[in-house]
């Protein structure tokens, strides 16, 4: 079967099987590997995508469904040269370990800040509670999503 998707401001017309991921499609047809496989059933967060403007288990949404509608990965938050808030916010942070985590957390708390620009530590914990880190980083990527917040996070990217 044959479907358009539109990933970071691209389209793209793959051929996939219909028992395929969004996750399968981005990281095997589309070589986009930033979003990571984790335990395949949409309980870590590794693979969290931005599919209009809710972060999404990208290993749970059937890649057909996801026709159609305007995807964010990882590698399309960057624009012109420059990172985006969170992304920079979770460097001065030092926000990660292994950093298998990152692309999830970063993802979740970009659909966080464009919901709640403003939150509070603990609106920020229970917006990242669906992502893991193994690491333990918490107080850490806390810290960068309020930092991102501080520095215009919650703003609309392409």
């Amino acid at each position: 079967m044959r479907i358009d998707l539109d990933v970071n401001g691209s389209r793209h017309s793959v051929d996939i099987d219909p028992s395929q991921t969004l996750l399968d499609v981005l990281r095997d047809e589309l070589g986009l590997t930033g979003t990571k496989y984790g335990c395949g059933e949409g309980r870590c967060g590794a693979c969290m995508v931005l599919v209009g403007s809710h972060a999404v288990a990208s290993c749970t949404v059937p890649a057909q469904s996801a026709a159609g509608a305007k995807i964010t990965t990882i590698e399309g938050l960057e624009h012109d040269g420059h990172l985006h808030p969170v992304q920079q916010a979770f460097l001065d942070e030092q926000a990660f370990q292994c950093a298998y985590c990152t692309p999830g957390m970063i993802m979740a708390g970009v659909a966080l800040l464009r919901a709640n620009p403003q939150p509070t530590a603990g609106e920020i914990a229970q917006g990242l509670e669906t992502n893991v880190c193994r690491c333990g980083t918490y107080p850490r990527i806390v810290a960068a999503v309020r930092r991102a917040a501080a520095a215009g996070g919650g703003e609309s990217r392409p």
